[in-house]
């Protein structure tokens, strides 16, 4: 299992900006905005208009090299090693086991693959990513960047303020006048942008994109939205014991998911065939409504419990513009949606429609009833 070393990342500049309130001092959001005075108005600008959000606390790196792709493609889960220019795709790095330890988002561009990840995870990320080198022709290494989040629906009104001609596809990324690129997101909102910009760069860009018509948003919109999609967020949503069937992160091209079922030769990829093919997962991953009429709020970590009997933990927990109090959890797979469960002193209620359907043979367990005759 990898071991962590607490980082923390130095307050963004833009915390300075009238109305910012600094993220939970205890929790990894403290070096940006969590809001800027009215939260749930900021949420609906997110959702409804159009809304920036500073997200410059991640980490993030460069490979390049002539085998970049082909070697990150030999020690991750996703399929990447024919990426095309300006494409992008979620990845994983697993143990031998098959538990996550590492998600990150990379993209390629102009001969580098950009590499962002959880601030506080970053430098461990890098650490392994170097030490697998050996003779491959990839050097990674950390950039001076930072990332910006736009989203809403009026982000096309934006394309002039950003200086380029249309908007990317869905996990295709544009080049941006200045140095970085503009990447398109699926989520957490259908429509989600990422600027990954030089970090000199970011008081500059935020009054450019604020001039244009971007409102001004705290992570907590940009969190609220995100557990309302019933996307995990790695250390938060996750545990050391979590493998990718359970947070949603399996399946598809390199477009879709940060796992492809169709390629071996990976850490942890006999779990991750085992558990496709033969099995199911301990736990998934829901979202949870809670009753708010609680005098004190659970925290993430606390278990979920039925009966007074712990069946899950609790992952994030924020309050949604028009939901109300959510979080997601990680729950056996065995605890019905109608289930009465509590998250410290307070009532909740697994969202039937987060409940990932349970009912399809697995292709494994086909093919050996094929061969039995069944």
């Amino acid at each position: 299992m990898v071991e962590y070393v607490s980082v923390v990342a130095a307050p963004s500049p833009l915390l300075g900006l009238p109305g910012a309130v600094p993220g939970p001092p205890e929790g990894p959001d403290a070096a940006v905005a969590w809001h800027y005075g009215d939260p749930f108005a900021e949420q609906r600008a997110a959702a409804q208009r159009v809304a920036v959000i500073d997200r410059s606390h991640r980490f993030v790196a460069t490979v390049t090299g002539a085998e970049r792709l082909s070697w990150l493609h030999t020690i991750s889960s996703q399929h990447i090693a024919e990426l095309a220019d300006g494409r992008s795709a979620e990845n994983l790095d697993l143990d031998l086991n098959g538990r996550i330890q590492h998600h990150f988002v990379l993209t390629e561009l102009d001969r580098t693959v950009w590499i962002d990840t959880e601030g506080e995870r970053g430098p461990a990320l890098l650490d392994f990513l170097q030490k697998m080198v050996f003779w491959a022709d990839a050097k990674p290494e950390a950039a001076d960047y930072a990332v910006l989040s736009l989203l809403g629906p009026r982000v096309r009104e934006l394309t002039s303020a950003l200086g380029i001609a249309d908007l990317p596809g869905v996990y295709e990324a544009a080049a941006l006048p200045g140095g970085g690129f503009l990447r398109r997101m699926p989520w957490p909102t259908d429509d989600s942008f990422d600027l990954v910009i030089p970090r000199d760069g970011l008081a500059e860009w935020w009054s450019t994109l604020t001039a244009a018509g971007a409102e001004p948003a705290g992570l907590w919109a940009f969190e609220a939205l995100r557990v309302a999609a019933l996307r995990p967020r790695i250390g938060i949503d996750t545990d050391e014991r979590t493998i990718p069937h359970e947070a949603h992160w399996i399946g598809g091209p390199a477009e879709f998911g940060a796992v492809h079922l169709n390629k071996g030769c990976y850490r942890g990829q006999e779990t991750v065939a085992r558990v496709h093919n033969l099995g199911k997962p301990p736990r998934h991953l829901v979202l949870l409504h809670l009753d708010g009429s609680a005098d004190s709020r659970p925290t993430t970590g606390d278990p979920v419990t039925a009966g007074g009997r712990a069946v899950g933990r609790l992952g994030t927990v924020i309050d949604h513009f028009e939901l109300g109090p959510i979080a997601l959890a990680l729950v056996k797979r065995g605890v019905a949606a109608d289930t009465e469960l509590s998250a410290g002193s307070m009532a909740a209620a697994i969202d039937p429609d987060s409940i990932p359907p349970d009912d399809q043979p697995q292709a494994g367990r086909l093919a050996i009833d094929k061969l039995r005759g069944r």
